[in-house]
């Protein structure tokens, strides 16, 4: 397994930057985040390290060079996004984007692109379905095309009452996973796992490494804790930031021996990148650089 980090929490360095902190730290990979230009719209979104909007072919070998100056490789390109947004055009231009890191993705070499499925939070898993898979449909088969593999990252996207009461992203359960996996039939859609979604929801992140282990494309390493004595006040009805906090690697509920030991029985060997969203760590760029620090030297132990 390669150890790598999102590169979402470096939004004020440059690619260049931030592949030299990777350098520095002793880091095998980093996910590059490719958000288009612009305002971010919520917290962890719209870093862009890499404009796959205008990515020519002399920044394409700009950043291949980059790479091997540095010795550090991109395990994917990351964008998280609302394909399924019921605004309509929020939702075509997501998946216009979407399709353009792909692209890019293939065009550098990578292989691998991370995002959501999407969902309109309003409707019911049963009424989003159809829509969802002609959409997705549509992208794994242009995915395929450029032999590009997406991975979709198992959290809800449900924090606030913005996103009351589904969540913006389908695909968060393995009772979903299975149903999304066998309708769109496609090969190169899988996940990017992250254990801590699974804590908050009460569900078996060991089961579902065991189970679904061969279509991991990418992993991420994020803890949480969940408060039981608020939650014993506010419920599981209660948005669910009211009774957990994202945590850094060790700092949290998961027990990472155990889940490095599934993935090593599942065969994984593939890129697990440290997301830190732990807001103890987020008041200025050290704090996050030492958050990285801390993380990988926790990491290291079951890595090797």
């Amino acid at each position: 397994m390669r150890l790598g980090f999102v590169s979402a929490i470096l939004p004020d360095l440059s690619l260049e930057e931030a592949l030299t902190f990777a350098a520095a730290e002793g880091f095998d990979c980093v996910e590059l985040m490719c958000w288009p230009l612009g305002k971010a719209e919520r917290r962890y979104a719209g870093v862009t390290h890499i404009d796959a909007a205008n990515l020519s072919d002399s920044e394409a070998d700009r950043i291949g060079q980059l790479c091997r100056t540095s010795g550090v490789s991109i395990s994917g390109l990351g964008y998280y996004p609302n394909v399924l947004s019921p605004d309509p055009d929020e939702a075509s231009a997501c998946r216009d984007h979407l399709k353009r890191v792909i692209a890019a993705s293939a065009r550098l070499g990578i292989g691998v692109v991370n995002t959501f499925i999407g969902r309109d939070w309003t409707r019911s898993v049963r009424d989003n379905w159809p829509r969802m898979l002609t959409v997705w449909r549509d992208l794994t088969a242009y995915a395929a095309d450029l032999k590009v593999r997406i991975g979709i990252e198992n959290c809800p996207m449900l924090f606030t009452g913005d996103e009351w009461p589904g969540g913006k992203n389908l695909a968060v359960s393995p009772a979903i996973w299975r149903r999304m996996f066998a309708d769109i039939g496609a090969d190169n859609l899988g996940l990017n796992f992250d254990p801590s979604h699974f804590v908050w929801q009460q569900m078996d992140y060991l089961a579902a490494v065991r189970e679904f282990g061969a279509r991991f494309f990418h992993v991420h390493a994020k803890d949480a804790r969940v408060d039981r004595h608020r939650l014993a006040e506010v419920g599981i009805l209660a948005t669910p930031l009211e009774y957990h906090v994202p945590k850094l690697p060790g700092l949290g509920d998961v027990n990472w021996g155990a889940f490095f030991s599934a993935l090593t029985d599942a065969g994984y060997d593939g890129a697990v990148c440290i997301e830190v969203e732990d807001r103890a760590y987020e008041a200025t760029l050290e704090a996050r650089k030492t958050a990285l620090r801390q993380s990988a030297r926790y990491l290291r132990q079951y890595l090797g």
